[in-house]
């Protein structure tokens, strides 16, 4: 007969699977410290054995790492989404920031789609808490916390989407925008019009998945990514103006 004894599982491996969902849901992040072993041992309900066992298995496929006296960490299991070489392309090509962007619409318009039908009343208030810090910030003369809350509140409708692979991928993304690979994000902040134009963008966006209406989320989310690809554009063409600008500048003070 092609049955066998049922035997219960390991806890070592329900340790595992439980932290593995946590990396794969995004909740547990790269560079994220675990608990101290007292504390994880207490707070799962298993022994300290066990949970040695798990952490091991976990490090050993690169999913933690450890760190002598500092404790278990997240391993950065995105760090190599993108060839250094990639990189280096992305940040020296002008074309690749706008098709990043017009990636970005695409993605997260979907996202906003689905956060809007499918996000749960949490998923909402976080996004929500969020966009009042962002309200908060824009009171302020600098602009670095309303850039950084901004980043924020994409990844959140991302995370609302409840889709791990756009998750993980998009948050790859995003590691590169605040390193400034693709372009400077501050730039969008400096001018006080233009935050407050980039404000009410994300007030609409806010409103749209509070009332769970998922075509307006969509359409809110590709018409502020839209105005970020405009601005960037016309950046752009400002600074190649400048550079013309000040040669006639220097060549005027030159004639005799």
């Amino acid at each position: 007969m092609p049955f066998e004894p049922v035997a219960q599982e390991k806890l070592f491996t329900g340790v595992v699977r439980q932290i593995e969902g946590l990396i794969l849901r995004g909740i547990l992040r790269p560079g994220e410290r675990l608990p101290s072993e007292r504390e994880l041992s207490d707070r799962m309900g298993v022994s300290r054995p066990s949970l040695r066992d798990a952490l091991a298995d976990l490090q050993y496929r690169g999913l933690l790492t450890s760190k002598a006296g500092a404790g278990v960490f997240v391993a950065d299991v995105l760090g190599h989404t993108f060839s250094p070489a990639l990189v280096t392309l992305f940040a020296t090509h002008d074309e690749a920031v706008f098709d990043y962007i017009s990636f970005r619409r695409d993605m997260e318009g979907l996202a906003a789609q689905r956060a809007a039908r499918l996000g749960s009343d949490t998923d909402l208030k976080v996004i929500n808490a969020i966009f009042e810090k962002m309200e908060l910030a824009q009171t302020k003369r600098d602009p670095s916390d309303e850039a950084r809350l901004d980043a924020d509140f994409h990844l959140a409708i991302i995370e609302a989407s409840h889709n791990i692979v756009m998750l993980h991928m998009m948050r790859s993304m995003y590691d590169l925008l605040r390193e400034g690979v693709f372009y400077n994000r501050s730039v969008m902040f400096k001018q006080r019009t233009t935050r407050d134009t980039l404000l009410d963008q994300h007030r609409a966006i806010n409103d749209a998945l509070q009332n769970r209406d998922p075509a307006a989320a969509r359409a809110t989310i590709e018409a502020h990514l839209t105005f970020v690809e405009n601005a960037l554009s016309d950046q752009q063409k400002a600074d190649r103006n400048e550079v013309f600008a000040q040669k006639r500048f220097e060549h005027e003070n030159n004639r005799s």
